[in-house]
């Protein structure tokens, strides 16, 4: 039922979408969806969690297979990026739901999306762990870490919104250039 309420939220906008048309997507009966969730809003909370889990162990997973080799800090975020963009533009749907629609389906789902983009600063951060400069996991390198977070997060939020997935991928270069600026500081 997660993967059908992405779906149709992703299709129809989270204000426009109904239990009906979950379990239509779903092929259950209505019995079966108020077993498991409360309402629409209870099935919506967690097809987020799941995407914003699944985001969030796709790129922790690509930075422990990164973490100990000799690569420079930037080649291991660059490895972290490149992840979370191909996922973005792999599954169109999981990526309005996260980014865009999540807006929409008020305070608690918002608080989520935040705790998302704290988790994706950690990840960031991890990538220079213990390295000089202004991104890492120190509390006065965090701000840095923060900041990339956010271009990230408002750039794919426009591509997504307006429906440009295949300009996702062209973002990972120039913000790469930006972290390289951010971390020669």
């Amino acid at each position: 039922m997660l993967y059908a309420t992405n779906i149709v939220v992703a299709e129809q906008g989270y204000a426009n979408s109904t239990v009906a048309d979950i379990i239509a997507k779903a092929g259950v009966s209505r019995a079966t969806f108020y077993e498991l969730f409360s309402s629409r809003d209870d099935c919506f909370q967690a097809a987020y969690r799941a995407n914003a889990e699944l985001v969030a162990a796709l790129m922790a997973n690509e930075l422990e297979q990164v973490r100990d080799d000799k690569r420079d800090p930037l080649d291991r975020l660059d490895r972290v990026l490149g992840v979370y963009l191909r996922l973005l533009h792999d599954v169109p749907a999981l990526a309005r739901v996260f980014l865009v629609e999540v807006y929409a389906a008020g305070p608690t789902l918002i608080e989520q999306r935040r705790s998302s983009l704290e988790r994706f600063v950690d990840i960031v951060a991890e990538t220079h762990r213990g390295e000089k400069g202004v991104l890492g996991t120190q509390p006065s390198q965090r701000f840095a870490s923060q900041a990339f977070v956010g271009a990230v997060s408002s750039l794919v939020t426009n591509c997504v919104g307006a429906g440009d997935i295949e300009g996702l991928l062209d973002l990972r270069k120039p913000l790469m250039r930006l972290a390289a600026q951010i971390t020669s500081k």
